[in-house]
């Protein structure tokens, strides 16, 4: 059963289908294919496809997790607007900078005052926001790091995969509040029953398409 009943629009139902006209994506596992077909929906873009990291195993966790009622939280407002059906957690308007410390990195150290440990973090702006989540002993369910931009932005997502946490990323310096959302929204309206699929190798997280390896990622 699916935790609400959701009904598709019937836009929607034709955007994934052409999605997957143009993307065969049934080779992945389940939670896997969910967050790629959804976070390349919502940004029509199929670059996605070889920029996502993601790992089924944590996948599966973080499901369980959100479908028990930890906490999610945000960076930013955008991000909040994009989730639904859950309320989230954005300390935003509570922050302040201050000397080596931007509002946003402020931001996530008020919400995890808020939430303690295991909660579901979904970054899509701000890369200091990711960097500071990262110093914390945050214990995340899952960490959703897509922050977009110039500065930062690529090496604080490099940083989230090389600390080891549960995590969806991606590669490049793209990202946002809606690609962010979107992948939470994934594991939000994929059915809670147990989930059946082939064996896959979970050694270490990967992109959805193609290994990623260090010198890919930094050159």
């Amino acid at each position: 059963m699916f935790p609400e009943t959701r009904v598709v629009h019937p836009i929607e139902a034709e955007s994934f289908r052409r999605l997957r006209a143009r993307l065969d994506t049934s080779r992945f596992p389940p939670l896997t294919r969910a967050v790629v077909e959804r976070v390349i929906h919502s940004a029509a873009d199929l670059d996605y496809a070889q920029d996502l990291v993601t790992d089924e195993d944590a996948l599966e966790k973080a499901h369980a997790a959100l479908h028990d009622g930890a906490p999610v939280v945000v960076d930013v407002e955008m991000v909040a607007a994009g989730i639904t059906r859950r309320e989230t957690v954005c300390r935003l308007k509570d922050a302040t900078s201050g000397p080596g410390l931007t509002r946003s990195a402020h931001a996530i150290r008020l919400a995890y005052e808020q939430v303690g440990p295991g909660a579901l973090w979904v970054i899509g702006c701000a890369p200091t926001a990711l960097e500071e989540l990262l110093t914390l002993d945050a214990a995340p369910a899952l960490v959703i790091g897509m922050p977009v931009g110039f500065v930062g932005a690529a090496e604080s997502k490099a940083a989230l995969r090389e600390s080891g946490l549960p995590a969806v990323s991606n590669v490049s310096e793209k990202g946002g509040s809606a690609v962010a959302a979107a992948a939470l929204n994934a594991l939000l309206y994929h059915p809670v029953h147990p989930l059946v699929h082939q064996p896959v190798n979970h050694a270490a997280p990967q992109s959805v398409f193609q290994p990623v390896s260090q010198s890919e990622e930094t050159s």
